[in-house]
């Protein structure tokens, strides 16, 4: 990928290093970490180097009476620094996105106040089926004038637009987008909430959820428990290898979208509960009781399989505990170093037997993992 605004955009870091280059230092990065629990070569999955990526935000820059789409400096030395740059273009999103962004700040700047007035931000969900979702951000109160205008662009890009401001939001049509993905030889339905959590690189996102799947495969028997499952996004397609499956979720909309996209694919062994993981691991242990799960009967459960994708922070010790009980453990990881460190404790209880590393943002130093451990063996 080529941009005009390497080197000086914040956005991406890694804009001196081949592709090839930066997924070999990747490769290096997670291998290491993951050096005393697995000494095979990782499975390395990658992305296409430009348009991969269906979310995105953008700041509104104001110069006069004109708005340009901004984004944060190149930190110096490795230190953020203040202020913004003015972009002309954005290689990485999505191409439903790219088409659009342009034409919708040339809408704005050619139109009245209504549309630019303390707008200060803008932000796209679009789908690999080109539907595209546009929030509008503002400091202000938004009325009708503003409903009138937004509504032209929606007819004008082939989209839906949304705006927000401080305790108010205005629909104009959706405030989500439904997506389509092949997955593993089935096609998968998914609507995406616009406050929702949402896998950016749809790409690496099929390649993440395959290799769960190829770990599945090798189980195929009892009950699966996920834990921050999201929208469904693994729930979904893994389901198809288990006889029930529990899925937690601590997120109101993310759980309401996880039960509309179980009613969009036909599935139904699946139960979601609206627990956080420090809920569901008190929950499943017996040390409280959830008015949330009068409805569920966790006795009926028995866990071969379970599957986790924290945040950053990774796992807490009580979740640590609760999972080094079932058999096999899918662990997705945003964050390698905690992976490493939870894994001195899996790995007392458990062998990794395949480990994946996947590069869901070209350009930057985020890199995703994944391990798929085994209980060892009693002698």
């Amino acid at each position: 990928m080529n941009c005009k605004h390497f080197g000086t955009c914040g956005s991406c870091g890694l804009y001196k290093t081949s592709y090839e280059e930066q997924l070999k230092q990747k490769n290096e990065r997670v291998s290491g970490l993951l050096a005393p629990f697995y000494t095979k070569e990782l499975e390395v999955f990658d992305s296409p180097s430009s348009h991969y990526r269906a979310r995105s935000e953008f700041r509104i820059w104001h110069e006069g009476n004109r708005c340009d789409y901004a984004m944060g400096k190149m930190p110096v030395d490795g230190v953020r620094t203040k202020g913004a740059i003015s972009i002309e273009e954005c290689p990485k999103v999505i191409e439903p996105i790219e088409k659009r962004m342009w034409k919708l700040l040339s809408t704005i700047n050619a139109s009245t106040d209504v549309l630019k007035k303390r707008l200060f931000a803008v932000e796209f969900l679009a789908t690999t089926t080109d539907e595209c979702l546009i929030t509008m951000l503002y400091h202000r109160k938004l009325d009708d004038a503003w409903s009138v205008e937004a509504k032209q662009i929606e007819e004008a890009l082939n989209c839906k637009v949304m705006g927000r401001s401080r305790k108010q939001k205005v629909l104009l049509s959706d405030e989500f987008v439904t997506e389509k993905l092949q997955i593993d030889g089935k096609t998968f339905t998914y609507v995406q909430y616009e406050s929702g959590f949402t896998q950016p690189n749809p790409v690496v996102n099929v390649k993440m959820i395959e290799w769960a799947i190829k770990q599945a495969k090798k189980v195929k028997h009892g009950d699966f428990l996920e834990s921050y499952c999201g929208l469904g996004n693994f729930t979904l397609p893994l389901s198809h290898y288990f006889e029930k499956v529990l899925a937690t979720e601590i997120s109101k909309g993310s759980i309401k979208a996880a039960l509309e996209n179980c009613t969009l694919n036909g599935v139904d062994n699946i139960t979601f509960a609206r627990l956080s993981s420090e809920e569901m691991t008190e929950a499943l242990s017996g040390v409280r009781e959830f008015t949330r799960l009068k409805e569920i009967d966790l006795n009926a459960y028995n866990f071969s399989t379970v599957l986790v994708d924290p945040p950053r922070a990774g796992l807490d010790t009580g979740t640590i505990t609760l999972i080094s009980n079932i058999e096999n453990i899918i662990y997705i990881s945003c964050n390698p170093e905690t992976l490493a460190r939870d894994l001195v404790t899996l790995s007392q209880t458990h062998e990794v037997v395949e480990a994946a590393m996947y590069d869901q943002f070209p350009h930057t130093e985020h890199v995703e993992s994944g391990v798929f451990l085994q209980k060892k063996s009693v002698c």
